[in-house]
């Protein structure tokens, strides 16, 4: 770390939760009455997700396209139920999120659509009560991570220089991406590690 920390910036899924994709897949195949490998494709080996991710669709636009190509109508509960059903907070990350709001500035920045931050506060509450407005999802941005755009807009609407950002992300091509941005940049691969590493970069007090 080469320069002080004013914002710490957490991924979400797969760093402040656990992500299941089983079980949305399940769920939504359920909703559907399709296998789980329609439900795959449609999502991902479509490239639906990511252009949702990306921002080039609107939510809309998504849950139509998504309708198409399981042929069925997909609502917004649909959608919602099986995303919650993927999401389990991870307790003892957020416990250390909520030491480092003691003293910097917090903040989610996770590859979804919009619909995900529409609906934060009941796909995923304990995230939703800890960081309040500043849950960002990629799309408003107009690209996914890891694309430079993504973390340099987000700090920007946040008001906070990109030096000065801690970006901390499961996904090892989020994190070189987040430092290719000018961005300071941590692989989440345990709590412990990321306690460690919080409490090197003086971001939480001891035990």
């Amino acid at each position: 770390m080469t320069a002080s920390i004013t914002l710490v910036l957490f991924d979400m899924e797969g760093v402040l939760s656990h992500y299941d994709r089983s079980a949305r897949v399940d769920r939504l195949a359920a909703i559907c009455g399709q296998t789980p490998e329609a439900v795959r494709h449609a999502i991902w080996g479509s490239g639906l997700e990511a252009r949702a991710d990306a921002g080039q669709i609107s939510d809309d636009d998504y849950l139509a396209a998504l309708g198409e190509l399981l042929n069925y109508p997909v609502s917004r509960e649909d959608w919602l139920s099986a995303r919650h059903a993927s999401i389990t907070p991870n307790k003892e990350v957020l416990a250390l999120a909520e030491r480092v709001a003691e003293h910097r500035r917090i903040a989610v920045l996770t590859n979804n659509c919009r619909l995900l931050t529409d609906h934060i506060g009941f796909l995923n509450p304990p995230v939703a009560q800890l960081f309040g407005p500043h849950v960002y999802a990629s799309a408003a941005f107009g690209a996914a991570k890891p694309a430079a755009q993504t973390y340099l807009r987000c700090v920007e609407q946040l008001g906070v220089p990109a030096s000065e950002t801690l970006f901390i992300d499961d996904t090892d091509a989020n994190v070189a991406g987040a430092r290719h941005a000018g961005l300071q940049g941590y692989q989440f691969v345990s709590t412990a590690a990321l306690y460690a590493e919080l409490e090197r970069c003086g971001l939480i007090e001891p035990m």
